[in-house]
């Protein structure tokens, strides 16, 4: 399974993410240190992607 890690500007990521997803809501993007895992849970239910799925789509932009 591929792991998700958040690096370089958090905010400049979650800005592409909503480009291509605008009704997710600042809510849906929170990112806490440690709870990466949590944040992936809320993306998948809103996006309709896979986890393993979702990690490489964020890991592209």
């Amino acid at each position: 399974m591929d792991k998700l890690e958040i690096k370089g500007n958090w905010n400049e990521l979650k800005g592409k993410i909503k480009k291509e997803y605008g009704d997710l809501t600042d809510d849906d993007l929170k990112y806490e240190e440690g709870k990466d895992e949590e944040m992936l849970g809320r993306l998948q239910q809103k996006i309709g992607k896979g986890r393993d799925e979702l990690v490489k789509w964020i890991k592209s932009l």
